[in-house]
C-alpha cells in the first residue's frame, strides 16, 4: 500500500510539473496561427529571418528549407540561410521572440512585422506597423532599454494575459 502511495505521489508531481513546464513555454514566440505538417508553429511570417537580420529585407521563406529551432518552424530562401541559422539561431533570430520591441516596452505582446524591423547593435527587432516604428524612431534607445527591462516580466506569460 506504501509503495501505492508513493507511485500515486510521483505520477502527481509528474503531472504538475509538466503543467509548469507547459505554463513556462506559453507564448515566448510569435508565431503564425498555421503550423508545419509535424505541428510547429511557423515564426516570422514564413519570411527569411537570416535575410531580414542581414540587411537583404523581406524575403519570403520555402517549407522545404525548414528548421525548427526551440519548437518553432522557420522557413527560409534557400539551404545556404537554413544553415547560417542552424550554425548560430541567436545571431539572426529577432528579440523578444518576435513580438514588437515597442510594444515590450510598454508591457504588452503585440505582432512585430519583418516589414518594419531594425538592426541595433546587430540584434533584430520588430514592430507592428509604420505608426508603430516612427514612435520607435523618436526614441530608440529608450524604447529598446525598457523593452529589454520588460521582457523578462512578460516572458512566460500568455498573450492573452500580458495583453488583457
Amino acid at each position: 500500500m506504501k509503495t501505492t502511495n508513493t507511485l500515486i505521489a510521483a505520477a502527481a508531481f509528474v503531472g504538475i510539473f509538466s503543467v509548469v513546464q507547459t505554463a513556462f513555454a506559453v507564448d515566448e514566440y510569435n508565431v503564425t496561427k498555421g503550423t508545419t505538417v509535424d505541428g510547429h508553429g511557423i515564426s516570422f511570417r514564413g519570411n527569411d529571418v537570416v535575410a531580414i537580420a542581414s540587411g537583404l529585407g523581406v524575403v519570403p521563406g520555402q517549407a522545404k528549407y525548414t528548421f525548427v529551432h526551440d519548437g518553432v518552424a522557420y522557413y527560409f530562401a534557400s539551404v545556404e540561410a537554413m544553415n547560417k541559422f542552424e550554425e548560430d539561431p541567436e545571431k539572426y533570430m529577432p528579440q523578444y521572440g518576435g513580438y514588437c520591441a515597442y510594444g515590450v516596452a510598454l508591457g504588452k505582446k503585440l505582432d512585430g512585422s519583418p516589414r518594419f524591423a531594425d538592426i541595433v547593435d546587430g540584434k533584430l527587432y520588430l514592430f507592428l506597423n509604420a505608426d508603430v516604428y516612427r514612435a520607435y524612431e523618436k526614441d530608440k534607445a529608450g524604447t529598446l532599454v525598457k523593452a529589454a527591462e520588460n521582457w523578462p516580466e512578460i516572458q512566460h506569460v500568455s498573450v492573452a494575459d500580458v495583453n488583457g
